[in-house]
């Protein structure tokens, strides 16, 4: 689907805040569907066969040749192996169309599908059941992450991965490295309970991430330098690590950014920024319409991150961050408070702001919130400017308003780290009372194809 910055500015002017517009131009492939299925590549033309056994890597590859300057390449339903991977580059106006479920049988590292160096490209269901099922559990039950990412796309421009499913990667799911004009949509994603398993990664320019679940025990969505210009709206962290920056480390870039409508079930954080020693800027960030709900951390910023090594520099200057309508619960609000402000005493936090905080603990009758070198207004934040030691603040009192909605589909156990993760449905709805901002199977895609259609 082609979303242009127009229509998004008619959509926001009816559903959402003005901020919608933090996209800087179009976003998703420059060229239609049916344009590029008039030439159709199908893997089963190049040798691939839906048995479960027959390595699927060569045939994508020679697909992707033969379409790669404007077609559709087709894996139709059924199982399929992939025991080699592919870098498919250089492809202009392309749609990559999966309908079946690619198992990972080869044992390589690196990334079993990489697309780099390419624009005006589709990877989409059209039935909504495609999946890759990385089978990461063989390798994490021998302590191991060194197997690859599920999917990668690099300097990619104008593009849209919508309707799959990405399950249990032996390393990172989805990541988007140095691309523009990009939306993500419709995605499910499920992994092991187990950190190194990223569900997307993102850092890259105007890019539309929206209608996205993960189920894993590190990032859900998250944002890395440098990036600009990202819109990231209806993510549902469902038994997950959480949303995040980071980790931010040297000459750090990052600006014009919103997450809007974050669902956060059992998770190590409703969102966190990440850093230790540093530089740069992260600048001008709104993280508005938080449901948090058994989390261990909630609004969390540790600009002195003991799981990262420091990094040379006086911490990464924070500016001009909002964080808007916050509800729910955190697990333990005072083992952990659902407020923590650790700013980097060398680069201290500055244009802060917290409207409409209602967090409350789910254990005991008390929290805390803490401020360190963090100005702004709102909850612990001071006013005025510099370094000033670490001030903790306990609250007694139930907030107004922290009630929150819960989701159906929220889980009640992890998916370990020792078993096949089964491959879910593709969601119709990933934040409370907000339904999906495209239909499953939308723009691009299939709902109900006869056999003949199915082909492509």
């Amino acid at each position: 689907m082609r979303f242009n910055f127009e229509s998004l500015f008619l959509l926001s002017s009816f559903l959402l805040p003005f901020t919608a517009a933090q996209l800087s131009g179009s976003v998703g492939p420059t060229t239609s569907y049916a344009d590029k299925r008039k030439k159709v590549c199908a893997v089963t033309a190049y040798g691939a066969k839906a048995d479960g056994k027959t390595d699927i890597g060569p045939a994508l590859s020679a697909a992707w040749n033969d379409c790669k300057s404007g077609g559709a390449i087709y894996i139709g339903s059924g199982t399929w192996a992939m025991n080699t991977w592919v870098t498919l580059t250089g492809g202009t106006g392309v749609v990559i169309r999966l309908d079946g479920v690619i198992n990972r049988t080869g044992t390589d590292g690196g990334n079993m599908i990489m697309i780099e160096h390419s624009s005006d490209i589709e990877f989409m269901s059209g039935t909504g059941r495609g999946a890759i099922q990385g089978n990461g559990y063989i390798f994490h039950q021998q302590g191991s992450l060194s197997g690859p990412r599920l999917l990668r796309f690099y300097e990619v421009q104008d593009f849209s991965v919508h309707d799959i499913a990405l399950v249990d990667s032996p390393a990172f799911h989805f990541t988007m490295d140095t691309c523009s004009n990009g939306e993500v949509y419709n995605v499910a994603i499920r992994g092991g309970n187990s950190g190194g398993l990223d569900g997307v990664d993102v850092w890259s320019t105007n890019i539309w991430i929206h209608d996205v679940m993960v189920t894993n025990k590190d990032e859900c969505v998250t944002v890395k330098s440098p990036a600009q210009n990202i819109l990231i709206e209806n993510i549902y962290c469902n038994l997950s690590g959480g949303c995040a920056f980071g980790s931010l480390g040297a000459d750090v870039d990052i600006s014009d950014i919103i997450y809007r409508n974050v669902y956060t079930w059992g998770s190590n954080q409703m969102l966190m920024i990440k850093s230790n020693g540093g530089s740069g800027t992260m600048k001008d960030v709104v993280l508005e319409n938080f449901i948090g709900h058994g989390n261990a951390y909630s609004l969390n910023v540790d600009q002195y991150w003991a799981s990262m090594s420091p990094v040379a520099g006086d911490g990464v200057q924070l500016d001009n961050i909002t964080f808007s309508n916050w509800t729910g619960t955190c697990s333990n609000g005072i083992q952990r408070g659902p407020m923590q402000f650790k700013c980097a005493d060398g680069a201290p936090c500055t244009n802060m702001q917290v409207v409409d905080f209602a967090m409350w603990t789910e254990t005991g009758t008390s929290e805390y919130e803490i401020c360190r070198s963090a100005h702004g207004t709102g909850g612990c934040l001071e006013s005025g400017s510099g370094e000033y030691d670490a001030v903790t603040s306990t609250i007694t009192a139930t907030p107004s308003g922290y009630a929150a909605p819960t989701m159906a589909a929220d889980l009640s156990t992890d998916f370990g780290t020792t078993m096949s993760i089964p491959i879910p449905a593709i969601p119709t709805m990933y934040f409370p009372g907000v339904q999906a901002i495209s239909a499953k199977n939308g723009p691009g895609g299939c709902v109900s194809c006869s056999t003949a259609a199915a082909k492509i």
